[in-house]
C-alpha cells in the first residue's frame, strides 16, 4: 500500500505540530497498514525535500479545507522542487465528515448538537481563515449552507479571521438579527495558532455563548485523510498510461 504522505502548512505555534503529530497517531490507529509519514511547507521540521526521496510509493494528501493558493500553487511547486512526481489528493473540504467534525466539537463544547429542538434556536457562526481565493470562500459559504440545511440551525454565518470580512462581531450580529435564542462559534480550521486564539477572542467580546474547539485529531478528519489517501489511489489506477 502506497504511503499517506500528510503535508501540513506548518507554524511558529508549537500547538500546530502537536496537532498534527495527534493527528497521525489518529490516522495510523484506524490504518495500521499503511505508512504515515508528515511534511511541512514552512515554518516546522521536516520539509518535503527531506521526506519525498525516503519514500518509494506515496500519495501526498494536503492537509487543507480549502482549495487555495496552498494547494494551488505551493504543494505543487514544492514537491517539483524536490523532483517528487507523487500524486496529490485532494483537499479535506468539503465532505460530510467535517461537518460531522463540526458537530463533535460543539458538543465537546457543552451545546446538546443531538437536540433538534437546541439547534432550531441556535445560531452558528462558521469561523474560517479567509482567503483571497474567491473560490475559496465561496466553498466556505457553500459548506455554511450545508451546515444550516442538513442540521436545521436557526442560522449559520461565515467570518472569516483573515481577509476581507466579515468578522465574528458582524457575523454574530446578524445572528441575533434574524432571531437566534443562542449563539455558537465554530473555528472552521485544523489546528491552534494565530487565527484561531484570533477568532475566540473575537467570540468572547462579542458575547457568544458557545465556543468551539478546532477540528484537530479528531476521528472525522483522520478518516477523511484516509478516503483522501483511498480516493487518489484509485485516480491513479484508472489514470491512462503516459506514453512517450
Amino acid at each position: 500500500m502506497p504511503a499517506l504522505l500528510l503535508i501540513a502548512h506548518g507554524s511558529r505555534d508549537p500547538r500546530h505540530a502537536a496537532t498534527v503529530a495527534a493527528l497521525v497517531e489518529e490516522v495510523r490507529a484506524r490504518r495500521p497498514g499503511v505508512e504515515v509519514a508528515t511534511a511541512y511547507l514552512d515554518h516546522c521540521a521536516p520539509r518535503i525535500p527531506q521526506v519525498v526521496g525516503r519514500l518509494a510509493d506515496a500519495v501526498a494528501v494536503p492537509l487543507l479545507l480549502n482549495r487555495a493558493f496552498h494547494a494551488k500553487h505551493d504543494i505543487p511547486a514544492a514537491l517539483r522542487a524536490a523532483g517528487s512526481r507523487l500524486p496529490v489528493a485532494d483537499v479535506l473540504g468539503p465532505s460530510p465528515l467535517l461537518l460531522a467534525a463540526l458537530d463533535r466539537r460543539l458538543a465537546e463544547a457543552g451545546l446538546a448538537v443531538g437536540s433538534p429542538a437546541v439547534r432550531a434556536r441556535t445560531g452558528v457562526v462558521l469561523a474560517a481563515a479567509g482567503s483571497s481565493d474567491p473560490a475559496a470562500d465561496a466553498a466556505t459559504r457553500a459548506v455554511a449552507a450545508q451546515w444550516r440545511r442538513t442540521r436545521g440551525w436557526a442560522g449559520v454565518e461565515v467570518a472569516y479571521a483573515s481577509a476581507a470580512g466579515p468578522r465574528v462581531p458582524d457575523a454574530l450580529a446578524a445572528l441575533r438579527a434574524a432571531g437566534a435564542g443562542r449563539t455558537a462559534v465554530a473555528p472552521y480550521l485544523l489546528a491552534p495558532g494565530l487565527l484561531p486564539d484570533r477568532i475566540a477572542a473575537a467570540a468572547g467580546a462579542a458575547g457568544a455563548d458557545v465556543l468551539a474547539g478546532v477540528l484537530g485529531a479528531c476521528p472525522e478528519v483522520a478518516a477523511l485523510l484516509l478516503e483522501r489517501h483511498a480516493q487518489a489511489l484509485r485516480a491513479t489506477a484508472t489514470a491512462p498510461a503516459l506514453t512517450a
